[in-house]
């Protein structure tokens, strides 16, 4: 191999160095200006503009307000009526009973708990455990396929889900899940007969195969969060991967996790057409989660066309308050808990 060695000249001690002639830094007098030079001399102050800009995008801001104050607005003046008649007693009463003017939300307060509840029991497991292995234990190739198919789940419309719910999983449940959980539990008076397939169960099962892709994506976008060193020093302390997923990244991460969960809990208190063809809509409060009941966005979606009077109408738009204002504050709590775990933190790629 040639090597060609280049003399570097030191100046002495009595030398005096050559001078350092500097590059102009503007262009030279050849040279042509750029187009984008010749738009932005062109078109001359752009103070209005900007100005212009700036407060069109707080309108934009704004008008998300304005749209939920309205919301707000609209149905608090929508339920005065029922308000200044039941009070707070509506939302403890179980009577509903439209001929003769008495109503009360409880049996929809309850079967909308139980229903969500019945949900996270079942989703948060399968989603937890999904985004593990997407993020930690999943070849890098299938990584991608998975996460797309996960979050495809979530664009399935609710009412394809419902009409699957009606002709696939209701007769599964009936007949094969149902008397099992039966035979197994119906000594706690949870799961006993009548079965007849369609009830807050077969809700609940539904709900969380609705909201795990929520759950899952959130999890993973958190736990993809947590710096690789803590993984790295976990492992560097002889832990296995089991231990180190669940000490290095499960417990940095278990703050959004429950925020990934309360945002799920929140998707499933408001959901309406999948519960509405499979919950069984029988405004009764039953220990039976085989039994038919009814939930807040259910009875809405159903006797809302019905409603002859206005206290009947009121009624409805006073559930359909409440239900806004619960869905809020949850979804403000989890996206809160999320945020702190997520703050300044890149994102992992797929």
């Amino acid at each position: 191999m040639n090597l060609k060695l280049q003399e570097v000249r030191v100046p002495g001690p009595f030398e005096t160095p050559s001078p350092v002639t500097e590059k102009p830094d503007g262009p030279r007098p050849g040279d042509e200006p750029s187009t984008v030079r010749k738009f932005l001399q062109s078109r001359g102050s752009s103070a209005l503009a900007d100005k212009i800009f700036r407060w069109l995008m707080v309108l934009c801001a704004l008008s998300i307000f304005a749209i939920v104050a309205l919301i707000c607005t609209e149905l608090v003046v929508r339920s005065q009526l029922t308000i200044a008649k039941f009070g707070i007693k509506f939302f403890f009463g179980s009577a509903w009973d439209p001929v003769n003017g008495n109503f009360g939300a409880l049996p929809f307060v309850y079967g909308t708990l139980a229903s969500s509840l019945i949900s996270l029991v079942i989703a948060v497991p399968l989603a937890v455990g999904v985004a593990i292995f997407i993020t930690e234990m999943c070849p890098k190739m299938l990584r991608g396929i998975l996460a797309f198919l996960t979050e495809l789940l979530a664009a399935i419309p609710s009412i394809v889900y419902g009409v699957w719910a009606v002709f696939v999983l209701v007769p599964i449940l009936r007949e094969h899940v149902n008397p099992i959980l039966i035979k197994l539990f119906g000594w706690t008076g949870l799961f006993t007969e009548p079965n007849f397939g369609i009830g807050m169960f077969a809700a609940g099962v539904i709900l969380a195969i609705m909201i795990l892709p929520i759950i899952s994506s959130l999890t993973r976008e958190v736990m993809s969060a947590v710096p690789h060193s803590q993984r790295e020093a976990v492992l560097a302390l002889g832990a296995t991967r089991w231990e180190m997923i669940r000490m290095g990244v499960l417990r940095n991460a278990r703050i959004g996790i429950v925020g990934s969960i309360i945002l799920g809990l929140g998707r499933a208190l408001g959901e309406t057409m999948a519960v509405t063809m499979v919950i069984g809509n029988s405004p009764q409060i039953l220990k039976n989660l085989l039994a038919p009941g009814y939930s807040m966005a259910s009875v809405i979606a159903n006797e809302f066309s019905e409603a002859s009077d206005d206290t009947y109408r009121s009624a409805l738009i006073e559930i359909g308050l409440a239900l806004f204002l619960v869905t809020i504050v949850v979804n403000a709590l989890a996206r809160v808990l999320v945020w702190a775990v997520t703050r300044g933190a890149p994102a992992r790629s797929t």
